[in-house]
């Protein structure tokens, strides 16, 4: 049994294999990103019955409601967030209706395509849920935060950004090497 998410207003895509259950675990996620407002659907082209099994999931980034009140930061808020280099923010109850109308700010939607496979009887349903429940409260978090440092990433160059990529990636392997294991649950 194969269970396909879609997440709107977000970014990335990676597959994932787990070395010890082979081919019987995947995670996929696939992202497309068009400059609409999230109205497109079936953007991934997926074949009938497959989109038959889609849940979609739109995510409001600016919607209080769609993160816990233990997870809440007010300087990760776009609902209260004022950009000082481009004006955009906060968004209101209607800026995804408002937004089109505004010549001003350029907007664009991520269209997630998340895709788990979690073939372990007893085992399946559980955890491919709570993996689509991890999935969209990191898409959620990362997507609030992303909006409200943009006036920390908006004046960026390509090549300050492959600067910064290799950076983090020596950070990261660093960390994997010797830190402890950190992250995000679904609920933590």
């Amino acid at each position: 049994m194969k269970m396909f998410f879609f997440f709107l207003f977000l970014i990335g895509l990676f597959p994932a294999v787990n070395t010890y259950m082979k081919d019987k675990f995947l995670i996929k996620i696939e992202t497309w990103h068009k400059p609409d407002m999230g109205n497109q659907e079936n953007v991934h082209g997926l074949d009938e019955k497959t989109w038959g099994n889609v849940e979609v999931v739109n995510i409001d980034i600016a919607d209080k409601n769609s993160i816990s009140s233990k997870d809440y930061k007010a300087d990760q808020d776009p609902s209260i967030f004022k950009s000082e280099k481009t004006g955009r923010g906060p968004l209101g109850p209607d800026w995804k209706s408002e937004l089109p109308n505004n010549p001003n700010c350029p907007h664009m939607c991520a269209y997630k395509l998340v895709t788990v496979e979690f073939k372990w009887l007893g085992l399946q349903n559980r955890i491919e849920n709570y993996i689509q429940k991890v999935e969209k409260r990191l898409f959620t978090h990362f997507h609030r935060q992303l909006f409200c440092s943009i006036d920390k990433w908006i004046d960026l160059t390509m090549d300050d950004i492959r600067r910064m990529e290799e950076e983090t990636k020596k950070e990261l392997d660093e960390m994997r090497k010797n830190d402890e294991v950190k992250g995000m649950g679904a609920d933590d």
